[in-house]
């Protein structure tokens, strides 16, 4: 049985990318040796990395003067960098989820922290908007796509002060306007790699302006001028990233991953909204992922959840189930997601209406 990998992260590749990677995990350049035994500094690697940062620039069409790094540590690592490379006195975070609420945490160490809005009292099942950012913070900070909740800012906003952005799980599905944020950040295991590897973009020019003493590892400068080999880096996943960088190069770019997005999206959607037997959690549809697509039982059928599961699984539907905190079921829809895996899902979402229901 065909299985359609909904996982939320770590999550779907595209499968030439699997392949590539797992045969470089045998014999990487015919040279014998496992990818996973070389040397980071062997000559055959350096130019895995130079490719893969020429790549990210040139998909995210990223400007003169900022850099891009593979790091370790996961975003969760980043929550605590972004404050110790940019926070001197006031930063502003939009508090859209556990993950933005996180990042705030360990940004509250080392400065004055504005929570600018919140969405916490609907269970994070909207952005909020018409809020103030002040205008004396050292930076405003977002998370652009919401896993947990499925909401997602489908676009870069206005705001007259520097801004940082998580795009752990979207990143390279919409094109970006690099130059307004200062720095861009994000675990590679939704959309780019397996789980391992850190994405950070930042300008350059923003650093150095705190005046506390940055730990060596935790200072960006350190791994621009390392070239992201200051220490060993994730070798394995950053070769399976220059893969899925040349897959979304030759499939079209990022016009064409946003473009795929905003199809498999409108179809699920769809027949979530068509569907007596299931509701969407976000309650402004200008507000739904594209990534994550969550929703749950129609409360006259909430008792039939567990049995839905188990039909889905089932019928090869894996990772559907939503997160503790929201319930119900979760479809995250990565770049590497087939129309046709979201088409079997809807298929299955029809079948089980028909069996229980009178259409």
């Amino acid at each position: 049985m065909k299985k359609h990998n909904f996982n939320a992260g770590p999550s779907i590749l595209p499968r030439e990318v699997i392949e590539k990677t797992a045969q470089a995990i045998l014999d990487f350049n015919g040279s014998g040796l496992s990818l996973m035994e070389i040397s980071h500094r062997a000559k055959d690697f350096q130019p895995v990395l130079d490719e893969a940062v020429a790549l990210f620039k040139e998909l995210l069409n990223i400007p003169e003067g900022y850099s891009v790094l593979f790091l370790g540590g996961g975003a969760s690592l980043e929550f605590c960098m972004i404050p110790y490379n940019f926070l001197e006195k006031k930063a502003a975070y939009l508090n859209t989820g556990v993950w933005a609420k996180k990042a705030m945490k360990e940004a509250k160490g080392f400065g004055e922290v504005v929570e600018v809005a919140s969405s916490a009292e609907a269970t994070y099942s909207y952005i909020p908007k018409n809020y103030e950012v002040p205008a004396d913070v050292d930076y405003f900070h977002v998370t652009t796509n919401n896993t947990i909740y499925g909401t997602e800012l489908k676009g870069d906003l206005d705001v007259n002060v520097p801004m940082i952005a998580d795009m752990s799980s979207d990143i390279f599905s919409r094109p970006i306007d690099v130059s307004k944020y200062i720095c861009i950040y994000g675990g590679a295991q939704k959309n780019l790699a397996p789980a391992g590897v850190t994405f950070v973009i930042v300008k350059d020019e923003a650093l150095g302006k705190v005046s506390r003493y940055i730990p060596t590892m935790l200072n960006y400068q350190t791994h621009i001028d390392g070239g992201s080999m200051f220490n060993t880096p994730p070798v394995v996943p950053i070769y399976a990233a220059l893969q899925t960088l040349r897959w979304i190069k030759a499939e079209g770019g990022v016009a064409e991953m946003e473009r795929r997005a905003i199809e498999r999206a409108e179809m699920l959607y769809n027949e979530i909204d068509r569907n007596k037997m299931f509701v969407g959690t976000v309650t402004d549809k200008d507000d739904r992922s594209r990534m994550n697509i969550c929703f749950v039982m129609a409360p006259e059928y909430k008792d039939l959840e567990a049995d839905f599961m188990k039909f889905a699984t089932e019928r090869g539907m894996v990772g559907i189930k939503g997160h503790r905190s929201v319930g119900g079921f979760r479809a995250s829809c990565y770049n590497a997601m087939s129309k046709e895996s979201v088409q079997a899902l809807i298929d299955c979402m029809q079948e089980f209406e028909k069996q229980h229901t009178d259409l």
